[in-house]
């Protein structure tokens, strides 16, 4: 067999042979009218790859490799996410690799370090074809990072472009296609510093369309504020023919739920990318795009809710048993305002489901380190992120399973039992809260709704979603982001709101304990009263206080999503300004030295301002 044919036989074979696995396995099928675009692409990879080779079998080592993490990866990442890999999931891998175990840790490190040591064992510059290949690859590198645009229009002018469903433009392309296309929208799309007039002027805007607020003679009121991000906290008694015996909810927290108006967080992500959640509940403002805001988009020292309530005298702690790096979170923290942060060093791990320390005991040793606080009149935010709920949900022995279904998705009945404790074990930690600290603010929420089973399958079961997400209606978008969320007003007890987005929450804090002073979470205030607006990664929807909803996807847009297009539009701007930029927009205002009590308790991560 000549030399010169072994890239477009393995070309062939690698793909029909992944072709078949990403359609059979995960249900993902790239359109046939596009396979001819994409293996010609992939053959064009093969060639410059083969090039650079040294030895042959090296060479069809790295092309399976690399062929499979673009069309294994991508087709394992839709069934799971419903969207492909993304540029940004590279910043991503890092916090991948942390959580992951076992023979899932090897399946997705092995790949990567063995294409980066092949690649460099193997690479040769010995035939003339090796220069050629090493042109093409700088010409194309150098498009890439500073004319991206003359790839993205042509290409988008002739595949189109759905920013809002991307699964779609993976199997429009292909794997190869849809990866260069989104690498040089990347680098096209880029956030820039925004000029300091245009962040002026956007800020002015955004304040000048609210009305102006009544003066309160009521003074700040320093009450104690616990927040509670709960891992993958859902109410599966929403899958109405899952059949679950008994109802896998405490009937305790139904019970407080409903006096609450079983209200709901609109949350920016769904099944992963617990940061983003914790970003908008922590900053006040949206995020917008399909990546990790904590990884590469707060860069700054920001006054979030934690800064603001430092700058009271509050002592600010956040509490995750988990890595301290994982997502950024010892930088992010910090630059929000967290003074201290206990990560998995600082508990005990004397309660495991698996690696994941139960709900219960996380409650019970950060009320163990915070009591000295409580006792001693210190104001404090109490951040608590939990670890137990995660996929793929397993339980201790400790915690046999209590709750049956006649789903077959095995998801499914395995999150309902972890949903069984984790009610149960939040409840005790809320009513033993409310005992030591009735006048506390008590925020308990779910980041987003759990992965069950590949492509959208416990929730396509019961016809609450599609397994496509391009085919989602307006009420399954709504669906898609909605978590039960409580806010108990000290004495007051529950409060009613209705369907809130997760960056409103700050605002409404501080709202509660009569903060007046100006804030950054002024500029989210929504364009209307009536109207709340949740953006997602290419679309947004106006959620009005009836519930009723208004999606926007792509113009034309109605007049309801004409504003809020000019508003998020401002709220972008000045969040670049706010987080990666010179913070032109931040409200001026003075501040007072935080007052810090020492608590005895194990040495936490300290996080100085």
């Amino acid at each position: 067999m000549p030399k010169n044919l072994l890239p477009l036989i393995s070309t062939t074979v690698l793909y029909l042979l992944y072709y078949l696995i990403s359609t059979l396995k995960f249900d993902v099928q790239i359109l046939l009218g596009s396979i001819f675009y994409d293996f010609l692409l992939q053959l064009v990879f093969a060639y410059v790859l083969y090039a650079l080779s040294r030895r042959d079998w090296i060479f069809l080592v790295i092309h399976a490799l690399s062929m499979g993490i673009l069309y294994i990866g991508n087709a394992v990442k839709i069934s799971f996410f419903g969207g492909p890999l993304m540029p940004d999931d590279i910043f991503a891998l890092q916090s991948l690799l942390l959580i992951l175990d076992g023979w899932q840790f090897f399946a997705a490190a092995v790949p990567v370090a063995a294409i980066a040591s092949l690649v460099l064992f193997n690479f040769s510059m010995r035939h003339w074809t090796a220069y050629i290949a090493s042109m093409m690859l700088m010409l194309l590198g150098i498009t890439i990072v500073f004319k991206p645009n003359t790839i993205v229009a042509p290409l988008d002018g002739y595949f189109g472009n759905s920013v809002w469903d991307q699964r779609s433009n993976y199997v429009w392309r292909g794997a190869t296609l849809y990866s260069l296309l989104e690498t040089c929208r990347y680098f096209a799309a880029a956030d820039q510093l925004p000029d300091p007039d245009k962040a002026e002027e956007a800020a002015d805007n955004l304040l000048a369309a609210q009305p102006t607020p009544k003066p309160s003679k009521k003074p700040f009121n320093p009450r104690n504020v616990h927040i509670v991000l709960l891992e993958s906290f859902w109410d599966p008694n929403e899958l109405k023919k899952a059949n679950f015996k008994p109802n896998p909810l405490s009937p305790e927290f139904r019970e407080l739920w409903k006096s609450a108006g079983y209200s709901h967080a609109l949350t920016p992500v769904f099944g992963g990318f617990t940061a983003n959640s914790e970003f908008e509940v922590l900053c006040g403002f949206p995020v917008f795009k399909d990546n990790v805001k904590f990884e590469r988009q707060l860069l700054n020292d920001v006054p979030c809710l934690p800064h603001l309530l430092a700058d009271k005298g509050y002592h600010t702690i956040a509490s995750h048993p988990n890595v301290p790096v994982f997502w950024n979170r010892v930088n992010a923290y910090k630059r929000i305002g967290f003074q201290t942060y206990w990560s998995i060093q600082d508990f005990v791990q004397d309660d495991m489901n698996r690696e994941f320390l139960a709900d219960s005991s996380l409650y019970r040793q950060v009320t163990e380190k915070i009591t000295g606080s409580l006792e001693a009149k210190q104001p404090i935010l109490d951040y608590i992120v939990t670890y137990f709920g995660h996929w793929n949900y397993p339980l201790s022995e400790s915690r046999p399973a209590k709750v049956t279904t006649s789903s077959k998705v095995e998801e499914v009945g395995n999150y309902a039992n972890t949903i069984y404790y984790k009610t149960r074990e939040l409840m005790d930690f809320i009513n033993d809260m409310r005992k030591r600290d009735p006048d506390g603010i008590i925020v308990v929420f779910g980041d987003h709704l759990p992965f069950l089973g590949e492509n959208f399958a416990g929730y396509a079961d019961s016809g609450v979603l599609t397994a496509n997400k391009g085919n989602f209606s307006i009420d399954m978008f709504k669906f898609y982001i909605s978590t039960p969320m409580i806010i108990i007003n000290g004495k007051y007890g529950p409060v009613r709101f209705g369907n809130l987005p997760l960056y409103k929450v700050p605002k409404l804090i501080l709202n509660l304990l009569d903060y007046h002073e100006p804030s950054i979470m002024d500029y989210t205030n929504n364009p209307s009263p009536e109207i709340r607006v949740r953006p997602l990664p290419g679309l947004y929807f106006n959620v009005d206080i009836k519930g009723n909803v208004d999606m926007c996807k792509e113009p034309p847009y109605s007049d309801s999503c004409q504003r809020s297009y000019r508003w998020l539009q401002d709220v972008a701007i000045v969040g670049n300004d706010l987080f990666t930029g010179r913070q032109v927009t931040r409200p001026r205002y003075t501040r007072d030295e935080p007052l810090i009590s020492e608590l005895e308790t194990e040495q936490p991560v300290l996080l100085t301002k």
